[in-house]
C-alpha cells in the first residue's frame, strides 16, 4: 500500500459507444430496483420504523427511488451507544487494517462505477457526465484518505536530543456526527464518512433529506469492503428531531458538516455549548457554501471566459457550492463576452437527467424549485433578464438557465445571496481594481476565478483576491482530489481542504509520548 501512489480516478468519456452502453444497462438495472425500502442500520443490525420519507425523482416526481426509515431520538441514541462502544475497540485497531477497508471500498465502486453513477442520476437529478465526476471523487476520496492516514501513522519528524525518545502521534477524537449535503450525496458524504472512520473514529451518519438511498447504497458497500458493524451507523432523520438532539450530546466529540450557511452556523453555536457530562470542546468541520465569481480582465479571448462562465455558472443547474454565480467583467470586453454568455446559455438543453446528453436537469426538490424561481422574479428587478427567466418544461422541478445582466454587484440580492441554483448575475467593472472589489465583497470565500493575460493583475489576484481555491484562465468548478484541496474563507466555511494533505489532522488529536534513558 504505497502512499505515494494515489493516481485520480479518470472521467468516463459517453461518446465511446462502449461506455453509453454501460451506463444505459446500468440505468436499467437500477430503474428495476426504484421503490425499495430501506431501514436504519445500528452496530450492523437493520431496523425498520413506521414513519418513512419518501425519496423522488426530481426529474419526474411521479418516481419514487426509495422509502426510507425516519430516526427518532431514541434511534439516534442507540446509534449513538453503539458508536461509543465499537469507538473502545476500533481505535485500537492499526492505520493500516483500516485502510485496507477503504481501498477496498474504492475497488468495489470503480467496478460498480456506472451503477453508483445512475442511483445519482435518478436520486440526484445529476446528468451522466456530473453523476460520473460525482462517483470518480467519491472513489479519490477512498483512495486518497486511506492513503494519507498512512502516512499519518509513520513516525513523525521531530527534533532529536540526546537521552530522550520523544514520539509524536495522530490517535483519532471519538463518535462523529456526520452531516452530508444532497448536491455531492455521493463523494462529499463517502469523503467525510470516509475520512473520520480511517483516523479512528466511528461515525453516526444522518444523510441528506433529499438523497438518503445513495447514502444507504455508501454503508452497503462499506459493509461489503469488510468495515465492522458500529463502526458508521445510518440514521436518516429529520434535523429538527435528531440532528439537533445529536449535535448537542455531550459524548458528540465533533461534527462534520456540508451545506448551507444557516445551518452551519446554527450547528457552530450549538456545538459551542458544553452540555452536563461533556469533558472535551467539541470539534466542527463545516463547508458552508460561497457566492463565486468569475472575473474577466480586458484583452483576453472573449469567447473563451464566456465558456468557462457558463460551464461554471450551469454544471448541475447551478447547485454547487463553487458555481460561478456572479461573473464581473472589465466594461471593454462586457458586451462581447455577455453576447457569447448569452448564445451559449441559448444551446443549454434542459431535461430528464437519465436521458443521454442533457445539458441542465432539474433542481433537486421542491423547496430548492421555489426558492430559486422566487429569486428569478427579485432578480427581474434588479437587472434585465436575458435567457430564461422562470420554469422548464417537464414532471420535474426543470428551471431554465437565466442570465441576469447590468446587475448592481455590490447591493443587488443576487449578486450577493447563495441562490444555488442555474442564475447568473453579470456585472460591468470599471477596471481590474473595481472587479476585484466587487468579487470581494460578499460574505463567502469559496472559489474564485480569473481571466487574464496580465500578469501583473494575475499576481495582484492571488494576493487579494480572499479565497479558499482561485482558479486563472479555466473554469472554477471541479476541484480534483489531491491536486486542489478544497474549501474556504470567512462564511464559506471553517477553512477545512477536503482532499488535501492536512485534511486528516481535523479528525485526530496530536499525542506526545517522552520517554528518558
Amino acid at each position: 500500500m504505497g502512499v505515494n501512489v494515489f493516481k485520480n480516478e479518470p472521467f468516463s468519456d459517453y461518446s465511446n459507444p462502449e461506455r453509453k452502453r454501460s451506463m444505459e444497462a446500468a440505468l436499467d438495472l437500477v430503474a428495476s430496483q426504484l421503490g425499495r425500502d430501506y431501514d436504519l442500520v445500528i452496530n450492523g443490525k437493520r431496523i425498520s420504523t413506521e414513519g418513512k420519507s419518501v425519496s423522488i425523482n426530481p426529474s419526474n416526481k411521479d418516481q419514487v427511488i426509495g422509502r426510507v426509515a425516519k430516526a427518532d431520538q431514541s434511534h439516534a441514541e442507540e446509534a449513538m451507544q453503539a458508536a461509543l462502544t465499537t469507538f473502545d475497540w476500533w481505535k485500537t485497531v492499526p492505520a493500516k487494517e483500516r485502510a485496507r477497508v477503504l481501498l477496498r471500498a474504492s475497488a468495489i465502486m470503480r467496478r460498480r462505477k456506472d451503477e453508483f453513477s445512475s442511483w445519482l442520476v435518478y436520486e440526484a437529478g445529476k446528468n451522466w457526465g456530473e453523476a460520473d465526476a460525482d462517483t470518480a471523487e467519491a472513489i479519490d476520496f477512498l483512495e486518497f484518505y486511506a492513503r494519507e492516514m498512512v502516512r499519518l501513522a509513520e513516525d513523525q519528524n521531530l527534533t532529536r536530543i540526546e537521552g530522550e525518545d520523544n514520539e509524536l502521534s495522530y490517535i483519532p477524537l471519538g463518535v462523529g456526527i456526520v452531516i452530508p449535503p444532497w448536491n455531492f450525496p455521493l463523494a462529499i458524504m463517502a469523503g467525510m464518512t470516509a475520512a473520520a472512520v480511517v483516523a479512528g473514529n466511528t461515525v453516526v451518519l444522518k444523510p441528506a433529506t433529499p438523497t438518503p438511498v445513495i447514502a444507504a447504497k455508501f454503508v452497503e458497500l462499506l459493509e461489503e469492503a469488510g468495515l465492522p458493524a458500529g463502526v458508521v451507523n445510518y440514521v436518516p432523520g429529520s434535523g429538527a428531531v435528531i440532528g439537533d438532539y445529536l449535535v448537542d450530546h455531550p459524548k458528540t466529540r465533533f461534527i462534520s458538516f456540508t451545506g448551507s450557511k444557516e445551518v452551519g452556523i446554527r450547528i457552530y453555536e450549538r456545538a459551542a455549548k458544553v452540555q452536563k457530562g461533556q469533558i472535551w470542546l467539541k470539534r466542527v468541520i463545516a463547508e458552508m457554501g460561497g457566492k463565486d465569481a468569475l472575473v474577466v480582465d480586458k484583452g483576453v479571448n472573449a469567447k473563451e471566459a464566456a465558456q468557462a462562465i457558463v460551464t461554471s455558472a450551469f454544471g448541475f443547474s447551478g447547485q454547487k457550492c463553487s458555481a460561478c454565480s456572479r461573473a464581473i467583467i472589465h466594461e471593454d470586453l462586457y458586451d462581447e463576452v455577455l453576447n457569447h454568455v448569452v448564445e451559449m446559455t441559448k444551446q443549454l438543453t434542459v431535461g430528464p437527467s437519465h436521458e443521454y446528453n442533457i445539458g441542465l436537469g432539474p433542481v433537486v426538490d421542491e423547496a430548492a424549485y421555489n426558492n430559486i424561481l422566487n429569486y428569478i422574479e427579485i432578480g427581474k428587478g434588479e437587472g434585465r433578464v436575458l435567457v430564461g427567466g422562470g420554469k422548464a418544461e417537464g414532471n420535474g422541478f426543470f428551471i431554465q438557465p437565466t442570465v441576469i445582466a447590468d446587475v448592481d454587484g455590490r447591493n443587488a440580492r443576487v449578486a450577493q445571496e447563495e441562490i444555488f441554483g442555474p442564475v447568473l448575475a453579470v456585472i460591468k467593472a470599471k477596471d481590474f481594481d473595481d472587479a476585484l472589489e466587487i468579487a470581494n465583497s460578499t460574505e463567502f470565500g469559496l472559489t474564485g476565478g480569473v481571466y487574464s493575460n496580465d500578469r501583473f493583475n494575475l499576481a495582484k489576484a492571488r494576493e487579494q483576491f480572499h479565497v479558499g481555491n482561485l482558479y486563472f484562465n479555466r473554469k472554477i468548478t471541479g476541484a480534483l482530489v489531491g491536486v486542489q484541496p478544497f474549501g474556504g474563507f470567512n462564511m464559506s466555511g471553517t477553512d477545512s481542504k477536503a482532499g488535501g494533505y492536512d485534511y486528516l489532522l481535523q479528525f485526530t488529536q496530536a499525542k506526545l509520548v517522552v520517554e528518558r534513558y
